[in-house]
This record gives C-alpha cells, sequence and structure tokens, in this order.
C-alpha cells in the first residue's frame, strides 16, 4: 500500500478592488515536495467577476495566472524566478500581497496522488 504524503496548497483570488477585500476564487496552487509536483489550475467565471468590479480587464488577468504557471513549472517563460527550486517558487507565489491576484494562506494536507488532489481541490473550491 502507497504512504500518503504530505501536499500544501492555496487558493488563488481574484481581488477587483483592494479596499473593499472581496474576491473570487479562480485557481488553485499545489505543491508535494515528495512527488516533485507543483502546478495552478485556473479559471476565471467572468460573471461572478463582474458582479464585484464592472471594470475588468480579464485579458490582463489571465495574462497574470499565466505567468503564475510559467513561475510554478520552472519553465524558460517564467524569468528568473522560474529558475528558484520548487519549494521557493511555491512560497514566493503564495506570499502576502495586496494586488489583484492574491493567495490564501497555505493549507497542509496528505494525499496518494497530488495531481488528483490538486483537481479534486480546483473543482471543490473554485468551479
Amino acid at each position: 500500500m502507497q504512504d500518503r504524503t504530505l501536499y500544501e496548497y492555496a487558493v488563488v483570488r481574484l481581488v477587483p478592488r483592494v479596499e473593499r477585500e472581496e474576491f473570487v476564487n479562480v485557481g488553485v496552487l499545489l505543491y508535494c515536495r515528495k512527488q516533485r509536483y507543483a502546478n495552478i489550475l485556473f479559471q476565471v467565471d467572468e460573471g461572478r467577476c463582474e458582479l464585484l468590479c464592472k471594470d475588468i480587464d480579464f485579458d490582463q488577468i489571465r495574462a497574470h495566472l499565466e505567468s503564475m504557471k510559467h513561475v510554478c513549472l520552472g519553465s524558460q517563460e517564467g524569468g528568473a524566478l522560474a529558475q528558484l527550486d520548487q519549494t521557493e517558487r511555491f512560497r514566493w507565489l503564495t506570499a502576502k500581497r495586496s494586488t489583484l491576484i492574491q493567495c490564501s494562506a497555505v493549507h497542509p494536507g496528505l494525499c496518494l496522488d497530488a495531481e488528483k488532489t490538486h483537481q479534486e481541490l480546483f473543482e471543490k473550491l473554485v468551479l
């Protein structure tokens, strides 16, 4: 029987008006050191987001989320940050910010399959 392993995740939030602190969950970052897994899944529900603010540049939001994905995966498109090791990239991405895109606190869990757990969290917390 395969052992469960520790993973960490954070919910990615769109905060269109930072001063109001209202947000819509748009993604989930998940990191599992033992399985060497780190990724972000995201989907922007424009209708839900526009309920909080009518003037959102969705192309800019998607570009920002794509850049987070490049950093998370360590791809060249992620620039210098993507060259950090996997743990440092996850910590940088989940650091507290007062910007349009923010992350929740980091939460731990145990899983057998990080990718499957990531998909389950995404469906539960975002979709």
